[in-house]
């Protein structure tokens, strides 16, 4: 039971009109959450949104964090709830196909509006005391039933290997809901089977090795001290969310004064529009170099992908996190997300050039582009486990994900 639950009246919790209340400020909260983060918001919207008034919305949440915590609760046990009704499946490919159909079906729900969203987990980590904790506990059973969905561990490495195919796959299964609303109702199935292509089979061909170039993308600031901000600002807004990580916090992880954060930055919009500007100039850089290189389409594409994963993994990154998106002004965030998905079209056209050239598999290159950003994106929360290996060998075992699919052990004999 929740701290929230435990708060509501005994006699009321188990009557049909309490539960109904109770599920309509849950779908409005985690519908807060999505668009402005567990900081950002309020009873006040939460009220807003189901028609009550904010002291009703107190009677059945004591606190903003109370709330909070619920919706979080309510996703941890959905993913949970899909990931054990997955695990019946007899093979590791009937299992995770099992998973994305299962999460499509709940995507096609919610777009008929039969279903509400569940809060996304950015900010889970911004969460504080035994209530983090308990929702921390809970994240770990989920990872480590994604884990098991290919079975047993052969060794150390392959358990690495396993971690990282897991992480990989419940990343995508969160970005979908980013940007499948590109596509028809009636193109989910297609979707479905396109993006389970890419974790079956990956990109490159069946004969391909892996053995990229590291490219030179160091980020330059002209400005001495600012690029220190930029990199302490990230890590903390990856770790805690937009609004969990202060303009305090941050100045407190360089050891200086909230005035010298002023100095370099006149406000915190501001901090991580910078912090995006120099994760995409680092992309971009990174495809630029690539094409300069030239080679194969899918030496470039392994050698952006290398050259990022190693910016993630490396005490020069990482780069910001989309998550941190819900907590900008709408005109800023909308230029984020442009600059974004030119990115991502990037990367398909480079897909594209590269079925063409017959280095990469025929695949359809939208989807397999945004499986690619799942996966980059997502790399920054693997970083201890990177640390606990050669940083070459972490990236290949990441990056072998998309790079050969989810089921194929080549990489372990690399």
């Amino acid at each position: 039971m929740t701290a929230a639950e435990a708060a509501a009246p005994a006699a009321e919790k188990g009557t049909k009109r309490f539960q109904a209340k109770r599920d309509a400020i849950l779908a409005a909260a985690a519908d807060a959450i999505n668009e402005q983060s567990a900081k950002g918001m309020t009873f006040a919207d939460v009220a807003r949104r189901v028609g009550l008034n904010t002291t009703s919305v107190t009677y059945y949440f004591k606190r903003k964090e109370d709330l909070a915590a619920a919706c979080f609760d309510y996703t941890l046990d959905y993913l949970q709830s899909m990931l054990d009704e997955a695990m019946a499946e007899p093979t590791p490919e009937q299992r995770v196909d099992r998973l994305l159909s299962t999460n499509m079906a709940r995507l096609a729900r919610i777009e008929r509006g039969e279903e509400t969203s569940y809060a996304i987990l950015s900010d889970l980590r911004a969460m504080e005391g035994p209530v983090k904790n308990e929702l921390l506990r809970k994240w770990q059973r989920v990872f480590r039933t994604a884990r098991q969905l290919w079975g047993e561990e052969k060794s150390r490495e392959h358990k690495d290997l396993l971690g990282a195919r897991a992480h990989v796959l419940l990343e995508n299964i969160f970005w979908l809901a980013a940007w499948l609303d590109r596509y028809a109702l009636d193109q989910y199935d297609r979707v479905e089977a396109r993006l389970m292509d890419v974790f079956r089979y990956g990109i490159a061909p069946a004969d391909a090795k892996w053995q990229p170039n590291l490219l030179n993308v160091a980020y330059e600031e002209p400005e001495p001290g600012r690029e220190s901000f930029l990199v302490a600002a990230t890590r903390l807004i990856n770790e805690l969310g937009y609004r969990g990580a202060s303009v305090q916090k941050i100045a407190s992880e360089l050891n200086v004064t909230k005035g010298s954060f002023y100095h370099h930055l006149d406000a915190k919009d501001d901090l991580v529009i910078e912090c995006y500007k120099r994760s995409f100039d680092t992309i971009a850089e990174a495809q630029r170099e690539a094409d300069a290189g030239g080679g194969t389409h899918w030496q470039r594409l392994s050698s952006m992908i290398a050259t990022l994963l190693d910016v993630q993994f490396s005490e020069h990154g990482p780069l910001l996190r989309t998550t941190a998106l819900s907590g900008l002004p709408l005109r800023a965030r909308q230029g984020m997300i442009d600059r974004s998905n030119r990115i991502a079209r990037r990367f398909a056209g480079t897909i594209i050039d590269g079925i063409s050239e017959g280095s990469i598999r025929a695949i359809d290159p939208l989807v397999a582009s945004q499986a690619l950003m799942a996966a980059q994106n997502a790399a920054f929360d693997l970083r201890k486990w990177a640390s606990t290996m050669e940083r070459e060998r972490a990236v290949a075992l990441y990056a072998s994900t998309i790079a050969f699919g989810m089921f194929d052990d080549r990489i372990l004999d690399a």
